[in-house]
């Protein structure tokens, strides 16, 4: 079995992932625990896993006060990777602004309410993961939720300008197509995905694998970067 990481003072090393129960969270969670983190998990639906160094925490971070009441008992974290998200398309003329508004608070709002209740908390050297989109730079009927992943960039910049003298990095990991649930949604039906040109879909282990290096102590200098994942989607 792998052995748990600590921080300095011998405290098993923790770190807070949402949308754990499935796609990029659920990988991300998987990872972790290979690599000697302790994980909790933030979802609505209740995690298919099993592990000493795992606690699931069942709650809709979409609901602010559900949120708060979850934060409120954390207790240390070192780490936040918000991998949770929904994908709602339109084109113009038919755009819903619940969609809009829906993806907003989970993408945007929800990693605001997260970052401000834990900074106080994170130690000096901390890590804080945004899971983004590709589609920030703009897609075709994916007009709201690109809006929605290029405000987290912007939003994720400024967090690492200030965080930057408490040696916090905030990052985002910007996949392309990926192959999760989410891309399996009937709502987007009517925009398919465009396979990237190295002919088959990122894999959630691979954005998993990138969120665990910047949650590492050689990533240590990159901060308020966003990477792209795409399979030479983007060239």
């Amino acid at each position: 079995m792998t052995p748990a990481l600590s921080t300095p003072d011998g405290r098993a090393k923790r770190a807070l992932v949402t949308g754990a129960s499935s796609g990029i969270g659920a990988a991300t969670v998987r990872h972790l625990l290979d690599l000697g983190w302790s994980v909790i998990g933030f979802s609505r639906s209740a995690p298919d896993l099993t592990h000493e160094r795992f606690s699931a925490v069942s709650v809709d971070i979409a609901d602010r006060a559900a949120l708060d009441a979850a934060l409120a008992g954390l207790g240390p974290v070192d780490a936040l990777v918000h991998a949770a998200g929904i994908l709602r398309v339109g084109t113009l003329g038919q755009l819903d602004p619940e969609n809009g508004r829906a993806m907003w608070r989970l993408h945007v709002d929800a990693a605001e309410q997260m970052v401000e209740h834990l900074v106080p908390r994170l130690p000096d050297g901390g890590r804080i993961v945004l899971i983004g989109s590709r589609t920030a730079a703009g897609s075709a009927g994916r007009a709201q939720y690109a809006a929605t992943k290029a405000a987290l960039v912007g939003m994720a910049r400024s967090f690492a300008i200030e965080l930057a003298p408490r040696r916090i990095t905030v990052n985002v990991v910007a996949p392309g197509a990926t192959d999760t649930p989410m891309l399996k949604d009937p709502r987007r039906a009517s925009v398919a995905p465009k396979m990237p040109p190295m002919g088959r879909l990122v894999k959630p282990e691979e954005v998993a694998a990138l969120t665990g290096f910047l949650l590492s102590e050689p990533a240590a200098s990159i901060t308020g970067q966003q990477i792209v994942v795409c399979g030479g989607a983007s060239l």
